[in-house]
């Protein structure tokens, strides 16, 4: 491995923002936050929208403060965000308004309409990607059927993460991590599939080229690099979509049967393959392949995640109790078990809102006593999360033929310890957890390769496992988490 190097990560999540430094030596990945801030929709004449020129500025602020703190040459700038949502350029590259958030209410029921004109099954023998009203595909086709005069003026799609790098270098292109969480692309052939845009009328001339992850784009453009005040940083193309940063950092042993979990605001649990799997199985399971670093596939299921704990602590903070995700696992874990089933990945979860009283509707609905304890609610969820991983590492078997002998948890979900128990309870699996900062460590690895520093993904994952604490969670229990995976399948 090369000399010491410094990178800057740039990791944008639903939830917040983080600038981190990394810096990699002989054998070791230090990580270090320089900057936070909190990220989230804003409400704009009705509309769920990202507050992108603040987003940006909170950026270049971070970027600036890790300058600062490096103490020498900074090697790569990467940019990392949540998939599915993009900004619209007109012809002389400005962003003709702030991106739609993919919560946004405007694609319900397009999913259907996309099926009028193109069958389900056909778009899915395309593109491999799970059905869910926010992507890509179903937000364009919104505007399209809305006749929307922004669409008109449009020059240019350009995804998040991508955005972010092309306002700071001035370079236009679809990262192809990122463009893959579209469905609107061809994941056998790793371009845009004219047979959709073309079934569904969509503009594919404003689509931009696709490019790998570990391409170094340009540097800051002249501009920002003064405005900054730093040099002309080159600013690499790593894997734009976060999860495929955060299964780079997965410190896996290549040679054991291992599926990831990236937990955190979405729960995202798969597997690598070398190929995308698109049968009537992964049809059937609903599958995802989203591209993969270094060649890979990353075949998963989205699932809502900790969403639920997320909103349910923002309405008790706007009714006067602030609890900490601390305290909601103490009070969860001396709550009774399994009092109550729900289905975590309900449409009618999606949206930000009064999540507990939402929750209680669907009890209600579904003839279950409404739950009043909030640590008892909080307790429902993580164990209601905990039986959907048990069905779909199951199906993740069933689609792969693979039994795994362990399940890798990162990001910020591997903090929270009860729901690592309860999934090695409810798999029957060894659950390793950790590292935390998963995306911004796959971000600067990736950067690392992309410099020619690390020279291999298992290279890049024994790199992790040597710098980051890990906690193991053996299986518990089982004939308990059993009966109730029994039960809720009836």
């Amino acid at each position: 491995m090369a000399d010491e190097k410094r990178y800057i990560a740039v990791d944008l999540g639903a939830d917040s923002g983080r600038v981190m430094l990394g810096v990699i030596s002989a054998d070791k990945l230090h990580l270090e936050e320089v900057h936070r801030f909190s990220n989230g929709p804003i409400d704009q004449d009705g509309a769920l929208r990202w507050d992108f020129e603040r987003l940006f500025s909170q950026v270049k602020t971070g970027i600036g403060k890790a300058v600062k703190q490096a103490n020498g040459e900074i090697a790569g700038i990467g940019v990392d965000t949540w998939g599915v949502d993009f900004g619209l350029l007109d012809g002389k590259g400005k962003l003709i308004e702030n991106p739609y958030h993919y919560r946004d209410k405007r694609t319900n029921g397009i999913m259907d309409k996309a099926f009028e004109l193109m069958p389900k099954r056909e778009i899915y023998e395309q593109t491999g990607i799970q059905f869910m009203q926010l992507n890509s595909i179903y937000q364009l086709l919104a505007m399209r059927l809305n006749n929307s005069a922004v669409l008109k003026r449009t020059k240019h799609l350009i995804f998040m993460a991508d955005l972010v790098s092309y306002f700071l270098s001035g370079k236009l292109f679809a990262e192809y991590t990122l463009a893959s969480t579209s469905q609107l692309m061809d994941m056998r052939t790793g371009l845009w599939s004219k047979p959709i845009f073309d079934k569904l009328n969509l503009p594919i001339e404003i689509m931009p080229e696709i490019i790998r992850p570990g391409t170094v784009i340009g540097t800051l453009a002249k501009e920002v690099s003064e405005e900054i005040g730093c040099p002309r940083i080159p600013v690499i193309a790593i894997g734009s979509h976060d999860t495929a940063d955060a299964v780079a950092a997965v410190p896996a042993d290549e040679k054991t049967r291992w599926a990831y979990l990236s937990s955190g605001t979405w729960s995202l649990m798969g597997v690598e393959t070398p190929k995308a799997i698109i049968n009537d199985k992964s049809f059937t399971h609903q599958f995802t392949n989203e591209g993969g670093v270094e060649g890979t596939i990353r075949l998963l299921k989205n699932i809502m995640g900790l969403w639920f704990i997320q909103e349910c602590r923002r309405q008790w903070q706007k009714e006067g109790q602030d609890l900490s995700h601390a305290r909601l696992a103490e009070m969860a874990q001396t709550a009774k078990p399994f009092t109550a089933t729900i289905n975590v990945d309900s449409s009618e979860f999606l949206a930000p809102g009064d999540m507990p009283k939402r929750i209680n509707d669907h009890l209600a609905q579904t003839g279950q006593p409404r739950i009043k304890d909030k640590g008892q609610m909080v307790r429902v969820l993580l164990e209601c999360l905990a039986l959907k991983y048990r069905q779909t590492i199951e199906q993740l078997e069933e689609v792969t033929g693979i039994s795994f002998d362990r399940l890798h948890i990162v990001g910020g979900g591997s903090q929270n310890q009860l729901l690592n128990q309860f999934t090695a309870n409810a798999t029957g699996k060894i659950v390793s957890a950790g590292p935390v900062e998963a995306t911004a460590i796959g971000n600067i690895l990736m950067q690392a390769r992309a410099t020619a520093q690390i020279n291999s993904i298992a290279q890049a994952r024994q790199l992790v496992w040597n710098s980051f604490p890990l906690t193991q969670f053996q299986p518990a229990e089982t004939d308990r988490w059993e009966k109730q995976f029994i039960k809720t399948k009836s």
